[in-house]
């Protein structure tokens, strides 16, 4: 995916209010207890769940921990498919390609994206079709895609979402009093740390499906550094009107055109071979 989420002010908010001191009001005794041991109990069930399931993912090599089978993620994808088309303007009418992994052209000529649902539902969108000046610029893009697929991202998220609201959860049952307002600001703060842990899980996820395309698109005979100048185009369209990385799903395009470099040297040591399309 190419798209941000911003939580800077959310954030700023949140943090610089939340005090480092307990309230010496707070009520301690039977009821704290309690809510601290539901607490523990909800946490160890997160890790529990998080940790008691992994696989092997043949194509990255990792071991992940995951909590839906590939059938499921199929399904889910099938499921979201005509609503993601739908918010996107509907198919485009030169929509023809049909494949094991099928790949959709989005109507939307505003929205500079691509995207993948589980299972490999992959679409790009007019906007930034038409932005594209190569082939290979294109393969680039569906190989990133197709890594979010293969590499099982959509499942991994799912179960890293799970544990981070399981232990979120936690927290909040741990130091909520109902008797004292100001318990509720750990809540939020709570809440923000979970999301940007999670914007760092797809801040990895995006580096991965680079490094996977650049195999991807190489082995289809395409020159990988191809997928550096759809970097570009992304920089250009969004005129420069960024958050910080930190508060975002996605690496900044610069930060990611370096990684594919090193990616594209780990994977060809003595140069891009000749021939390849660009």
């Amino acid at each position: 995916m190419y798209g941000q989420n911003d939580l800077r002010n959310q954030f700023s908010r949140q943090v610089l209010s939340h005090r480092a001191f307990p309230s010496p009001n707070r009520p301690t005794g039977g009821a704290g207890k309690i809510r601290l041991l539901i607490g523990l109990v909800t946490a160890v069930f997160a890790l529990f769940s998080y940790f008691g399931s992994s696989v092997y993912n043949p194509i990255t090599g990792e071991k992940q921990h995951l909590n839906i089978t590939e059938q499921q993620e199929i399904a889910l994808g099938m499921q979201a498919a005509p609503e993601m088309a739908q918010q996107h303007g509907g198919l485009h009418s030169d929509e023809q390609a049909q494949y094991p992994f099928e790949f959709h052209l989005l109507a939307d000529p505003q929205t500079v994206n691509a995207f993948a649902l589980p299972g490999g539902q992959v679409f790009i969108t007019a906007a930034l079709f038409s932005r594209l000046q190569t082939e290979g610029q294109l393969a680039g893009i569906l190989g990133h895609e197709i890594g979010h697929v293969v590499a099982r991202h959509s499942a991994q998220r799912i179960a890293q979402q799970q544990l981070t609201q399981g232990l979120t959860g936690a927290v909040v049952l741990a130091t909520y009093d109902p008797n004292n307002p100001r318990s509720q600001r750990t809540a939020q703060v709570a809440m923000v740390v979970g999301q940007l842990v999670n914007m760092k899980y797809g801040r990895e996820d995006e580096l991965q499906s680079d490094r996977l395309g650049v195999r991807f698109m190489a082995g289809a005979g395409y020159d990988p550094q191809a997928l550096i100048g759809v970097m570009k185009i992304l920089e250009e369209a969004s005129g420069g009107a960024r958050q910080p990385e930190f508060f975002s799903t996605h690496p900044n395009p610069e930060n990611r055109i370096e990684r594919i470099q090193e990616a594209i040297q780990e994977e060809f040591p003595g140069g891009v071979p000749e021939g390849l399309r660009p």
